[in-house]
């Protein structure tokens, strides 16, 4: 199949200059040249000077070599998806370090050791290839699934190759569909023909680096004689679209994200007119059989009634379609709970919510006289359990995962309306956690606000202030953080003596749409002011002191880590900052930058920017007694731009800041592309963390006759 013409993909392109722009008379503007002679040669500097400073640490090889063990640990639990008579996994260990693509059938998941059908080995594609092949995953045609469109990306970057794949023969289809890469999305429509948005040349991408143009591509024929069907804007996100299979309410969908919380979608009929759903732009839709389900951001005044933002709404479509509004609420929030997800099986829906950060499942079921629910037994306390559907075409069986922070995860099979679920799979325990206590605490904000954490800390936890304490958050895109088994923290933090504490600040989705539409720009400052709060609370408890509070996010919560250290270093002994955005003055110029406009606004903008300056790490570093910190990112991170992570770094440094900076070569916006190199990057991160805190020396309180701490 002739590949696309295209310019040079957008990875290449990115790799070979720094965007221009009238402002760049930053001086360090050289180190966003992602592969520049001069970038790299710094960069190769700063690894081996934070490598010889941490690896050197007794306790380093100690830690990766537990990390890696349990990330290749057999005993982990494969997540699995069915298709047809298959359960699916992709699965990395130490034989394969890149891992496999392999099915079994649900009766072999059931055992202890499965046997499992490999189709796909990613070490052997790599060496025969001579390429650094990673997985990005598969989309299969029903309802035989034997056709498949593999993603691979060059060392874990967003952007992908396409490539068809025949699971009968093993092997990738020549002469079949196949794309170069870009950040492309891809659905089938039938065994000969494709939804195809990708990289068709100059101006087919938006201004944040995703397609803009969606065609229908036939077999057989050159994808530049692809049938056009729908063309967005340049300045928005994306556009896609896709076929729903489900039998007997099969549809073409296509959708155009205008912002990150803003999109329109349309019906194709069959005439192939395309139609467009009635509804406000901030709503999600989706499709469950013959009804559509809205997820409200806002508000929506509809019929004489007036649906609350975070709610979940059921319609039937077909009289939507038609101009009826016949709708009922499937949820709506109250000020402690939220929608989390929601997922349909054959004859029911499963949905999935918080109250006060503690999970809940419904069982909610169409009738004749409406809706009618039911609670799904198997909660657990100060933990996470999420139901989602095994086969929604084809039976009401579900999937239900348990888990809490000292809690291995257990996932279980069960069958809406056959009783309790059965436990299929249960992670073994990664670390001790015999003595362990997790409570939930709630800090007072600047404005007044009741923020939640939790905290994991040994019982009887000696309340002084001297316990080493790791705070972790993120707060943005609505992006909840939940009680889960991590058997990276509690092999490197929490089995060493460490209190870790996970925030659930504003910006995030613990509450739903409020509570992140509360931090989104102009009050941007309110998520740190939340997760300042919690920091000042846990010294106010007496569980740690400012010299023993070290602090760790990545992306945006690399962000939220430098706010942290620029404009509350005194709340701080240590911070580690991971692939993070930190230069919001050219953000929305670098990567998929613009695409963040709906959180954080336009720099472009002047108000706007008066506003953005004041969250902008790497032009508030003022004249303060700084904690340590270790800066990490991607050169491959083709998502956020390691220019942000390199900048503020050679800032500190010129400074002669107490500062440590590692780029992982490759890995994209995960920081690492398998588990040795995940093994790594988190053993840096925890050495860091326990040499700069656990070391410190705890600042005697006040007595009261004028000494303060610092």
């Amino acid at each position: 199949m002739a590949s696309p013409k295209t310019s040079a993909s957008l990875l290449a392109a990115l790799l070979a200059t720094s965007p221009a722009h009238a402002n760049d008379d930053d001086p360090r503007i050289w180190l966003e040249e992602v592969k520049g002679e001069r970038a790299m040669e710094w960069v190769e500097q700063q690894n081996e000077r934070s490598t010889s400073t941490l690896t050197q640490d007794p306790s380093f090889e100690e830690i990766r070599a537990r990390l890696l063990q349990a990330y290749d640990s057999d005993d982990r639990i494969p997540t699995v998806s069915k298709r047809g008579h298959f359960l699916y996994n992709f699965w990395r260990d130490a034989q394969h370090p890149r891992g496999v693509w392999r099915r079994t059938t649900l009766e072999e998941y059931r055992r202890d050791t499965p046997s499992w059908e490999v189709l796909l080995d990613l070490d052997a594609l790599a060496e025969r290839e001579a390429e650094n092949w990673v997985w990005s995953g598969s989309t299969c045609l029903p309802p035989d699934y034997e056709r498949c469109l593999i993603q691979l990306s060059k060392g874990g970057a967003d952007a992908t190759v396409v490539r068809e794949y025949d699971i009968a023969t093993r092997s990738f289809i020549e002469g079949g569909f196949e794309l170069p890469e870009a950040k492309s999305r891809v659905s089938w429509i039938d065994r000969d023909t494709l939804f195809v948005a990708t990289d068709f040349g100059q101006g087919s991408m938006t201004t944040s680096g995703y397609p803009r143009v969606v065609k229908v591509w036939s077999r057989g024929t050159p994808i530049e004689q692809a049938e056009k069907l729908f063309e967005g804007a340049e300045p928005d996100v994306a556009v896609g679209a896709y076929r729903d299979h489900t039998k007997g309410f099969e549809r073409d969908i296509i959708y155009r994200a205008i912002t990150f919380y803003t999109n329109e979608t349309w019906l194709r009929d069959k005439k192939g007119a395309l139609v467009r759903l009635e509804k406000p732009d901030s709503a999600k839709v989706s499709f469950w059989r013959d009804y559509a389900l809205f997820e409200l951001r806002d508000d929506w005044d509809l019929s004489g009634r007036t649906f609350k933002k975070g709610s979940l709404l059921a319609a039937p479509l077909k009289r939507w379609l038609r101009g009826r509004r016949d709708v009922q609420v499937l949820f709506e929030p109250t000020p402690t709970t939220s929608l989390t997800s929601f997922s349909g099986t054959r004859n029911h829906l499963l949905v999935n919510s918080l109250d006060n950060v503690q999970s809940r499942i419904e069982v909610l079921t169409p009738g004749k006289k409406g809706w009618s629910r039911e609670a799904l037994p198997g909660l657990l306390e100060l933990g996470q359990v999420s139901a989602s559907a095994v086969d929604p075409d084809d039976s009401d069986a579900y999937w239900l995962n348990l888990t809490g922070f000292l809690t291995p995860s257990t996932l279980s099979y069960g069958v809406i309306g056959q009783g309790q679920a059965e436990p299929l799979k249960q992670l073994p325990t990664f670390f001790r956690a015999e003595g362990l206590a997790v409570s939930q605490h709630f800090a007072t904000s600047k404005d007044g606000t009741k923020v939640p954490y939790f905290q994991i800390a040994p019982e009887g936890l000696p309340l002084d202030g001297s316990s080493p304490t790791l705070l972790y958050g993120y707060g943005g895109f609505e992006v909840s953080l939940l009680p889960s088994y991590n058997a990276t923290n509690g092999i490197g933090w929490i089995e060493r003596g460490g209190v870790y504490v996970l925030a659930n600040i504003r910006g995030g989705g613990e509450f739903g749409p409020r509570w992140h539409q509360a931090a989104l720009k102009q009050n941007r400052h309110r998520a740190y002011e939340d997760f300042a709060a919690i920091a000042r609370d846990l010294v106010e408890r007496k569980v740690t002191s400012p010299e023993k509070l070290g602090t760790r996010g990545g992306s945006n919560g690399g962000l939220l880590m430098g706010n942290m250290y620029t404009l509350y270093p005194e709340l701080f002994g240590a911070v580690v900052c991971q692939v993070p955005l930190l230069d919001m003055r050219r953000y929305h110029l670098l990567l998929a930058g613009p695409s963040w406009m709906g959180e954080y606004g336009d720099p472009e903008d002047p108000e706007q920017w008066s506003f953005i300056k004041t969250f902008s790490p790497y032009h508030n570093v003022g004249q303060a007694e700084f904690p340590p910190m270790l800066i990490t990112t991607s050169t491959l991170d083709d998502r956020v731009h390691p220019g942000h992570a390199r900048k503020m770094a050679h800032l500190l440094l010129e400074r002669d800041e107490d500062v440590l900076y590692y780029e992982n070569i490759e890995g994209g916006h995960g920081g690492a592309a398998n588990n040795e190199q995940s093994a790594h990057m988190n053993a840096l991160a925890f050495t860091f963390l326990w040499r700069s805190l656990s070391e410190a020396e705890q600042v005697p309180e006040s007595t009261g006759e004028g000494e303060s701490r610092p």
